[in-house]
């Protein structure tokens, strides 16, 4: 028995001294193809790689789109006269085919929206972010919950309940049909107020949690903190929440071709009926394939386009504008 176990002793300690190490080493020496050549990629390249890629896919992608409206739309507009899309009237059994009217009713809801929503955006923001709001914590997470909860409804839904509870309000109070910019605006104004409230939301709410402890200690309210010291920096931030606001209102199809009434006209009030670029769209293609009305729809969607890329466009060069003068401020 006493032999046994000196054996096994021995054996466990031959095994244990044996240089694992240096074999390994020796093993994958003699394999130098092993990995074909190519360096092993860290985690942190692997996501760099990763996202110039997704950025190079996006840009691609965006830069087919535009140029594939731009060939479509070129045919229609270098081809001037009766039937130009560049005009004032909308007649195609007489070879009108102008769309600024609807340019111009899409504009005039996108800005009543904004004016309307914006401002109300901005007041629920911060009411949201007071020490009123935390106090009241029920009150306070039924009205977020409702805004993200707001965020996931469709824009059919919108619609659909503003005709049978929206219009025939409108229409008793100040006559026509119903079917008008306030209708339409009004919807419009609570399917962008969700996005403003989050946009807005998410970049001042950081901004005053590192400002609320020296704050407090001088005195100020979380209130005066928004008011003194966040709001007026926070310029990119609002201007932000504004364009995304405009884009969402000037991109919505369902509300305006639902509710403001299609007529092919500039609105001169709240009253009239007009129709916007996108329900000219959807209704043209749904009746039309081919011919200069069809054609007309590329020059409607290179206009969309364009409006949202300027927007885009110009909320960076505000942000690259305000960055030099933040650092020179700290």
């Amino acid at each position: 028995m006493r032999k046994n176990r000196e054996h096994t002793a021995k054996a466990a300690g031959e095994i244990t001294a044996f240089p694992v190490a240096p074999a390994a080493s020796a093993i994958a020496a003699s394999f130098p193809d092993a990995s074909c050549g190519c360096p092993a990629l860290e985690p942190g390249d692997r996501a760099g790689w990763s996202m110039r890629l997704a950025a190079v896919l996006a840009v691609c992608g965006v830069a087919l789109l535009f140029a594939m409206v731009l060939a479509a739309a070129l045919p229609a507009l270098l081809r001037p006269g009766p039937g130009w899309p560049l005009e004032w009237l909308w007649q195609p059994y007489q070879g009108h085919f102008g769309i600024l009217p609807m340019c111009l009713g899409s504009l005039a809801l996108a800005a009543f929206a904004l004016c309307a929503g914006w401002p109300l955006a901005l007041g629920l923001c911060c009411w949201l972010l007071t020490e009123e709001a935390r106090a009241a914590r029920p009150l306070t997470r039924l009205t977020g919950g409702l805004i993200r909860f707001m965020t996931t409804i469709p824009t059919v839904v919108y619609g659909f309940a503003a005709v049978f509870l929206l219009t025939p309000l409108v229409r008793t109070a100040l006559g026509g049909t119903g079917m008008c910019l306030l209708a339409a605006g009004i919807m419009l104004t609570l399917l962008i107020l969700p996005t403003m409230v989050l946009v807005l939301e998410a970049g001042l709410a950081p901004r005053l949690e590192r400002l609320c402890p020296w704050g407090q200690a001088l005195g100020f309210s979380r209130l005066d903190l928004l008011r003194l010291f966040v709001l007026p920096k926070a310029g990119r931030n609002l201007a932000a929440a504004a364009v995304l606001g405009f884009g969402r209102a000037v991109g919505d199809t369902l509300i305006p071709l639902m509710l403001a009434g299609n007529a092919t006209q500039v609105p001169g009030g709240l009253t009239e009926s007009l129709r916007t670029l996108t329900a000219h769209m959807a209704l043209v293609t749904a009746n039309e394939v081919g011919g200069a009305a069809y054609n007309s729809l590329f020059v409607a969607g290179l206009i969309l386009l364009l409006v949202n890329a300027g927007a885009s466009l110009a909320l960076r060069r505000l942000g690259a504008r305000s960055r030099p003068r933040a650092e020179v401020g700290s």
